[in-house]
């Protein structure tokens, strides 16, 4: 009905009666209903359990620009305030004897301002190349195009921006780009959708992967390692390879074939051009190569924020997205809490100020729960080193690769399930050459042996359950009670930050691109740092959920219910302020 103004007004009980329907008709469970028992969704036998490599002339991974001009585009977040942009110039080399480029032949520059074509100010970086060398006979050597990257600083939160790079005095221009910087750490400020994908590659469900992404619209993009698999693609013949060394039995390193980094670059372009892609090393990022040179490729592609969040490792680093502080840690560099990155993250946590960025949410490439074969308990080490610290801290969600499968598990912590426990995700099936793991550990025979999943950097440190319904066991004989939901899926997953209590996390399984309003698994994600507190959290350690306070659960289901009325009167009458004038009203009935 309209008011004497001529605006929209909608009574009281009608809004409560669509409210009701809108909450019985769309629920969506949250981490306050848990834990959960386990669900097993097994793989879709109509389904491929892969999909070949993409070939190097595939359009998607061809290049189609010229010489000096500026290709494989990427946007890195340094700080609120400033922007990474990186670019490639200029042709990479394969063969026995390559030369590498002179990077001050082309120079490093941004063109950026707030209106289309209209550049007001100009930054400059730094470039360099790599090479990947193998002396042996068969293998081919690699050196790559120059690699530039230029800091963007002074920029203003929430504000869109306007960009060209390249060389402006050859003259060597990209095409005009765009993007839009995040706001300031603020509990009340989110990134509007976080991208989060693992283990992609470039095979045809790669594509699927990417194409349903760019559907679902993110502002950001967090990698989790194992990006290209370029130590999986085989120099003769053009096919993905189990074991690449394979083709050459003979040779003493694994030979990786490094332009599958440069089709990688532009197959994501579209995507990084326009939105910050943070990115973690994977085990297929080693990439050994002559004098025990490793990770070459990784770090010399990627800007990261390490030096503004106090790192001195590209290995592992943090940085911040409105109210969500993001940390990025490092599996294949020392992680022992005698080392530099344990220092740099007990440090990193304690400069964290939770009224302003009410969120933490950690990353790193293999998980420390994973119920499938594959990989289990294969970085049991870094677990026992670093977990207790984020729990100490109250790290909300942890998001793995490496298992190429999808789990989402219930809070955990030390195997016990646990209230304040973090909400560990592993999404390692972006669609890689590897293809979907489907046998879980606690299957009949498929729980692999101690000896097994022996990992590429650190010891093996694996246990026997010492205590719960495993006890005296390696593997346990049903779905653990800490793995909430597993599916093999190829896909990603989206973060969509609502408050300082709610976030929303959603599977989004390749096969249902073309479904609307389809995923695999969906839940809202639940803060409740009135209990899980530095400073209450030890006399519930281990507590069942049913010792959760009830005015907790009040004020928690307040805002969820607030949450569901406002997206859905934001699409009928755009506005937010009637949502906050009704909101008190309306919480005592729907708590």
């Amino acid at each position: 009905m309209k008011g004497k103004d001529g605006k929209l007004w909608i009574p009281l009980t009608t809004f409560f009666i669509i409210t009701i329907m809108v909450v019985t008709e769309s629920h969506i469970p949250t981490t306050l209903e848990g834990p959960f028992e386990p669900v097993t969704r097994r793989f879709d036998p109509s389904l491929r359990r892969g999909s070949e490599d993409l070939p190097m002339d595939d359009p998607r991974l061809k290049k189609n620009v010229t010489s000096n001009f500026p290709e494989q585009i990427a946007l890195a977040v340094s700080s609120p305030t400033s922007m990474w942009v990186s670019w490639v110039t200029g042709d990479a080399q394969v063969g026995s004897n390559v030369i590498e480029l002179d990077p001050s032949s082309v120079a490093s520059e941004v063109w950026y301002g707030k209106e289309s074509g209209k550049y007001t100010k100009i930054a400059k970086g730094a470039s360099t190349v790599y090479s990947q060398l193998y002396p042996f006979e068969g293998l081919l050597n690699y050196t790559s195009g120059i690699i530039h990257h230029v800091r963007i600083k002074g920029l203003k939160p929430k504000t869109k921006y306007y960009y060209k790079c390249g060389d402006s005095y050859i003259p060597a221009m990209s095409e005009e780009q765009v993007f839009e910087t995040f706001p300031m750490p603020s509990p009340n400020s989110y990134p509007r959708r976080i991208a989060v994908i693992g283990d992609l590659g470039l095979t045809s469900n790669s594509t699927t992967t990417i194409d349903h992404l760019i559907q679902n619209d993110p502002s950001m993009i967090l990698m989790v390692g194992d990006m290209t698999y370029a130590n999986q693609y085989r120099t003769t013949g053009g096919k993905g390879a189990q074991c690449f060394s394979c083709a050459f039995p003979d040779a003493p390193i694994r030979e990786t074939y490094q332009p599958r980094w440069d089709g990688w670059g532009r197959f994501m372009e579209t995507l990084t051009s326009r939105l910050p892609m943070m990115v973690i090393e994977g085990n297929h990022e080693i990439e050994p190569q002559v004098a025990g040179i490793t990770f070459k490729s990784y770090l010399t592609r990627f800007a990261v924020p390490s030096a503004e969040s106090g790192s001195k490792s590209n290995f592992y680093y943090s940085f911040d997205a409105g109210g969500v502080h993001f940390i990025m840690l490092g599996a294949y560099v020392d992680y022992n809490s005698t080392g530099a990155q344990y220092a740099w993250l007990k440090k990193d946590l304690r400069r964290v100020d939770r009224t302003v960025t009410p969120w933490i949410v950690a990353a790193w490439h293999p998980p420390w729960y994973n119920s499938y074969s594959s990989h289990y308990q294969e970085f049991e080490c870094m677990r026992q080193e670093m977990e207790a610290i984020l729990y100490q801290y109250g790290v909300d969600i942890v998001f793995s690769g490496h298992v190429h499968a999808y789990e989402r598990m219930n809070r955990v912590y030390d195997y016990t399930l646990d209230p304040c426990g973090p909400v560990y995700i592993t999404v390692g099936d972006g669609g890689n050459i590897e293809k979907v793991d489907v046998d879980f550990a606690d299957d009949p025979g498929k729980c692999p042996s101690p000896g097994d999943n022996t990992p590429e950097f650190g010891g093996l440190c694996h246990l026997n359950f010492s205590s719960g319904p495993a006890k005296g066991q390696f593997c346990w004989n049903k779905q653990p009670e800490w793995s909430a939901y597993r599916e093999s899926s190829f896909g990603h997953g989206i973060l969509e930050v609502v408050n300082s209590t709610y976030a929303l996390w959603t599977w989004h399984r390749n096969q249902d691109i073309y479904k609307e309003e389809s995923h695999g698994d969906q839940i809202y994600i639940v803060r409740q740092p009135e209990l899980c507190s530095a400073v209450s959290k030890p006399s519930l350690l281990h507590s069942p959920p049913s010792l959760i306070p009830s005015l907790s659960l009040s004020a928690a289901c307040c805002h969820h219910h607030s949450q569901l009325m406002f997206s859905f009167f934001s699409s009928v009458i755009g506005t937010l302020c009637l949502f906050a004038t009704l909101r008190q009203s309306l919480c005592p009935f729907l708590s």
